[in-house]
C-alpha cells in the first residue's frame, strides 16, 4: 500500500498539535514527522520529539547543505524564529512505507507544494489539510492555553488572519467545533488521501 503524508496547517490554536497526536496515538500506522525549530523548547517539550531544536547557526549550517524540504523565518526576522522541515525527516520514512503526519504553517505547506511538483513519492503522498476557525473561538482557545501574553495572542491573530486566506488552496478543510468533531473529519479525510494514494 502507498504511503501517504498528511500536512495540517491552520491558525495558533486551531488544534493541529492535538489532531496529529490523536492520530498517531489512534491509528498505529502513522509516524509524526519531527519539525525543527531555532526558538527555546517550552516546558515539557523533548528535543527529537516535539521537535529537532537547533542553534541558529547549525539550522543555517543546514539550509546552506540542501537539507530542509522546507523552512521560514516566522513572526519576523529573529533567528530564534526559525522552522523547518528536514528532507531525511519525510523522505526516509516514506520510501520505507510509513503514513506521516505532520502540522507546519502556511508557508510551509507551499514549499512543500513546490518540492512535490518535482518529486513523484512526495506528490503521490501529499494531502494538505486547513484547519478553519471562527475569531471568537480561536481568541478564547488562545487565552485557554495560557502560555502567552496580550500583545502575543494580538500578533498570532494578525497572523491567523493572513493564513485563513490561504485555505483555499488546500486539498482539504475542517471547519473546526469540537476535538472528536474535527478528529472524525480528519479520519474522512485520510480515507479520501489512502484512495487517491492507491489508485
Amino acid at each position: 500500500m502507498a504511503p501517504i503524508l498528511i500536512v495540517i496547517a491552520g491558525p495558533a490554536g486551531s488544534g493541529k498539535s492535538t489532531l496529529c497526536d490523536r492520530l498517531v496515538a489512534e491509528r498505529p500506522e502513522f509516524s509524526r514527522v519531527v519539525t525543527t525549530t531555532t526558538r527555546a523548547p517550552r516546558e515539557g517539550e523533548i528535543n527529537g520529539v516535539h521537535y529537532h531544536f537547533f542553534a541558529p547557526a547549525e539550522f543555517r549550517r543546514r539550509v546552506a547543505a540542501g537539507e530542509f524540504l522546507e523552512w521560514a523565518q516566522v513572526h519576523g526576522d529573529r533567528e530564534d524564529r526559525l522552522y523547518g522541515t528536514l528532507r531525511s525527516s519525510v523522505l526516509e520514512p516514506l520510501a520505507a512505507g510509513r503514513d506521516l503526519v505532520m502540522s507546519i504553517d502556511v508557508q510551509g505547506v507551499e514549499s512543500l507544494r513546490r518540492v512535490a511538483r518535482l518529486d513523484a513519492q512526495l506528490r503521490r503522498a501529499l494531502t494538505t489539510v486547513f484547519i478553519v476557525v471562527d475569531h471568537e473561538r480561536l481568541v478564547a482557545r488562545m487565552r485557554e492555553r495560557a502560555k502567552d501574553h496580550d500583545a502575543e495572542i494580538a500578533r498570532r491573530l494578525a497572523t491567523a488572519e493572513a493564513e485563513l486566506r490561504e485555505a483555499p488552496k488546500f486539498d482539504a478543510r475542517i471547519e473546526s467545533r469540537t476535538r472528536d468533531e474535527d478528529f472524525a473529519e480528519l479520519l474522512g479525510i485520510v480515507a479520501q488521501a489512502r484512495r487517491r494514494a492507491t489508485g
